[in-house]
């Protein structure tokens, strides 16, 4: 019951009006606003500030810039397994693309191509592929890196709604990750084409990638930008940054038919580590 009373109140609720309040508020640098609403959110998810560059949370200049902290060198190291987790977070979902359907929660799926945005040429190297859905939770830290190094060749942004994320959505919502505003990476990679798609979700306050800045909000309207033309290409190394949320929500990570295996041990709702081997050489 009270699950259902969860998602019908997101259902009800003005998602992008809501959204957007909070991300202005995210973003005060008024002491009163900024303040009391950082060290209450350290203190209800019990965030870990020695990992932190920055611990003194009186030091950060407004809530995003406590919310996207940097961690100190070394706190993440790298697995040399070819796949390494892009997060912290938690698996919500872990498998096969099946003849383009993935995995959402028990007796939920959806399609390879509405989560690509509609782009049935995005969609085709990934059929019969893998994919990891992460989930980000309040307390994890927020940046996202590369899980193994690549070259951008398209970002995809796609308006869309923006129901939470968590297990409880997932299970409740259909077609969840395919229906909220997202970015699409597509990258080159040793393994083949690989595609990062950064999911908003209710109350994040926006989405940036290290190549383009802030992507969502305030878009309205989608669209697809190919990054193969310009003079210095943009290529990320595997751990470095690749994006951010501002608050929490999720990534799907997919790779190719015979790309790799999954770490057979990966099951949904195991808790991941930055740097973490996910793949099987």
């Amino acid at each position: 019951m009270k699950d259902s009373l969860f998602i019908l109140l997101q259902h009800l609720l003005p998602q992008h009006l809501l959204s957007r309040a909070v991300g202005y508020l995210a973003e005060s640098r008024c002491n009163w606003i900024k303040r009391p609403f950082i060290k209450l959110f350290a203190k209800q998810y019990r965030v870990n500030m020695s990992e932190a560059v920055v611990e003194d949370l009186e030091q950060f200049e407004n809530f995003n810039a406590f919310f996207t902290r940097a961690l100190k060198p070394g706190m993440r190291p790298l697995d040399e397994a070819s796949v390494v987790s892009p997060a912290d977070g938690a698996i919500s979902q872990i498998g096969p693309i099946d003849y383009g359907r993935i995995l959402q929660a028990k007796g939920r799926g959806y399609g390879l191509s509405t989560l690509l945005g509609g782009h049935a040429d995005l969609a085709e190297p990934f059929i019969n592929g893998r994919f990891a859905t992460i989930y980000l939770s309040p307390s994890d830290y927020h940046r996202v890196h590369m899980p193994i190094t690549g070259t951008l060749r398209e970002s995809i942004y796609v308006p869309g709604d923006l129901y939470s994320v968590n297990q409880t959505t997932a299970e409740g919502v259909d077609n969840l990750f395919a229906r909220n505003e997202r970015l699409i990476a597509i990258f080159d990679t040793e393994r083949g084409p690989m595609a990062m798609v950064l999911v908003g979700a209710m109350i994040v306050a926006g989405i940036e990638t290290v190549w383009g800045g802030q992507v969502a909000p305030p878009q309205k309207n989608s669209w697809r930008v190919d990054h193969q033309t310009p003079s210095e290409p943009v290529t990320l190394q595997k751990g470095e940054e690749m994006g951010r949320f501002k608050l929490g929500s999720t990534v799907v990570l997919l790779l190719g038919k015979d790309a790799i295996e999954w770490t057979e041990s990966l099951k949904a709702e195991d808790t991941v580590r930055l740097g973490q081997a996910i793949s099987q050489d």
